[in-house]
């Protein structure tokens, strides 16, 4: 390693001279110390260092190295469960090896244990040929997880050499015969953070990925390999909504990138996760979760290379053929670190003080997610779904953070913390919302359901959008201003939003919804005010059908608690408001032939 010399410390960013060896990118250690850094602008000879540590107490004349390395993440089986810091030092094997609660300067420590012992399942066999991308056999990672063991790039050739058995990440697993000559591999790989693993072909993101959030898979779905933004003023439930999407979504694998978010936060899906059972395996929710944790109290610097390190994991599970979701909480606190690091460069500000490449940075990130073809001689396809929460200060929107990601994303998940505060959750505001998948969902639905979701959808919607004209006639004039017919319209909106787009996090049942469910308890809203604008027009009157409806709308909203295991009770409670509504029509004296 050739080494510089430190001649200037401002907080995390360190200068050194002597570097005209060094690269951008480059991975350095950094003092006597040899804490972690990497060269982020070069003028010269002199280099400016990003440390990814506490750098008090270094100062002036103090080697650093380069490693000629682009900051990287190990690959490998051992990744699934863990919890990973910003640059992916695992945190408890951190913590035994320091004996202490907070990250010791200047310990290097392994991502991957080495010691472990996997058993491998070869897939091929001597003879056969192999290119990038290329399965060559399988470790049971956890109870869910089927580690697939991937050519690296660069490699093609004819296997010489594999065979199923218990091997460590240091043990050669097969060989290759490449026209470099035979190749060694083992179960691990490396990859720099800052650039995309290739694929094949980016295919269209048209299938929905079920949140069982009934706000969310109804109104405003995303799909498997989608974009979404959930921006929110604090205490709106950004948190708990990603908590509820990395919990329940059906996907294979979550990545959560806890980012300069409170430390209580981790705490509590560290505690949670391992408690809950996922509806789609039956297995602790752990089995499929990689935490990744930069929190508010942790170094800033590798909070800025917290959100690569999420990714890059993601983009090798999805090369694998998996779908994948990852979770950034916040995009905000990346974006602040972004913004200091760009001060203490002393680059020309734009808005607000965020640097001029802001909005290619957040695109640069959005644009690793997707739906693709992956590479090799086998047919597969993967998928990212990036979600990432926004925290504009004091909830306005019109920030840099929040704008630059809009131009980004399809799907936006407006919090209201007016909505909060009326203790109505997921506080996503129905009117200000939006999802561009909403058509491709529409016809996947209308297709797999055999129903009209689409139509049933859209009609929702306009319920809302109506009742939300018609407040402002009530506040000014009060609801007997009304006509009969929009009396029933702030019902049926009552209803909804009540009934269907409020859902309790923290009930066992409510707190996720199949597709079937939703569709059931959306059919039976539906339904009741179909039955009830047949019977206005049939002459009754709209305080007999609300006073003699009164019961069955508390059986509407006792839905949420139906089990999933007994959905079909629903088309009961449907069967009992046809019922009701002809029984008021002639109690009116009228009948259903008149």
């Amino acid at each position: 390693m050739k080494k510089g010399k430190i001649i200037k410390v401002s907080g995390p960013l360190v200068m050194a001279e002597s570097m005209e060896h060094a690269n951008i990118q480059d991975l350095c250690y950094v003092g006597d110390m040899r804490l972690v850094g990497e060269i982020i602008e070069m003028r010269k000879d002199v280099a400016s260092i990003q440390v990814y540590e506490e750098t008090s107490g270094i100062g002036t004349g103090e080697p650093v190295e380069t490693t000629g390395e682009a900051l990287s993440v190990e690959l490998g089986p051992g990744i699934v469960s863990q919890m990973f810091d910003g640059i992916q030092r695992p945190l408890d094997t951190f913590k035994n090896k320091t004996d202490s609660n907070f990250l010791v300067r200047g310990v290097n420590i392994s991502p991957l244990d080495r010691e472990q012992i996997w058993q491998f399942e070869a897939t091929k066999s001597v003879g056969d040929h192999v290119v990038p991308g290329d399965i060559v056999g399988t470790v049971q990672e956890s109870k869910v997880i089927e580690h697939r063991i991937m050519v690296p790039k660069g490699i093609e050739g004819t296997i010489t050499k594999i065979a199923s058995g218990e091997y460590t990440l240091e043990d050669v697993v097969y060989a290759v015969e490449t026209e470099d000559g035979v190749k060694e591999q083992k179960m691990i790989q490396r990859w720099p953070v800052r650039q995309g693993r290739p694929f094949k072909q980016k295919l269209n993101p048209n299938v929905p990925m079920l949140t069982g959030q009934r706000v969310i898979d109804t109104f405003f779905p995303i799909t498997k390999g989608g974009v979404a933004a959930v921006p929110g003023p604090f205490g709106a439930g950004k948190t708990v909504v990603q908590h509820q999407i990395a919990k329940f979504s059906d996907v294979d694998l979550v990545v959560y990138v806890g980012c300069g978010e409170r430390g209580n936060e981790m705490t509590d899906v560290l505690n949670e996760f391992p408690e809950l059972v996922d509806p789609n395996t039956g297995e602790s929710l752990m089995e499929r979760t990689i935490l990744i944790a930069n929190t508010s109290n942790m170094p800033v610097a590798a909070r800025e290379a917290s959100i690569y390190t999420g990714i890059t994991i993601a983009e090798y599970f999805r090369d694998m053929g998996y779908n994948v979701a990852i979770m950034a909480d916040s995009t905000s606190r990346w974006a602040e670190a972004l913004r200091e690091m760009s001060g203490r460069l002393e680059e020309m500000p734009g808005d607000e003080g965020y640097p001029a490449y802001l909005g290619s940075r957040i695109a640069e990130y959005y644009e690793r997610a997707g739906r693709i073809k992956t590479i090799g001689s086998e047919e597969r396809q993967g998928s990212i779904t990036a979600i990432g929460a926004v925290s504009p200060p004091g909830g306005d929107t019109s920030e840099p953070v929040t704008q630059n990601t809009l131009r980004v994303v399809k799907v936006f998940w407006a919090l209201d913390s007016s909505l909060a505060q009326k203790r109505h959750f997921p506080s996503l505001n129905w009117l200000t919302s939006y999802s561009l998948y909403l058509d491709d969902v529409g016809k996947y639905m209308n297709d797999t359901m055999e129903v009209d979701w689409s139509n049933m959808v859209q009609h929702s919607m306009n319920i809302l959008q109506k009742e939300s004209e018609l407040q402002e006639i009530v506040q000014l004039v009060g609801l007997e201003s009304l006509s009969e017919k929009d009396r029933m319209t702030m019902v049926i909106a009552q209803l909804l939003r009540e009934d269907y787009l409020q859902q309790n996090a923290f009930d066992d049942v409510d707190t996720f919804t199949s597709r079937r469910k939703q569709f059931l308890m959306l059919d039976l809203i539906l339904t009741f005010e179909t039955e009830a604008r047949e019977a206005m027009r049939l002459g009754a009157y709209y305080n007999e059908i609300l006073d003699g409806t009164e019961e069955l709308r508390d059986k509407i909203a006792r839905t949420k608690a139906i089990s999933e295991d007994n959905v079909e009770q629903i088309n009961d409670i449907k069967q009992e408001v046809k019922d009701k509504m002809h029984q008021i029509v002639a109690e009116g004296g009228m009948t259903q032939n008149a």
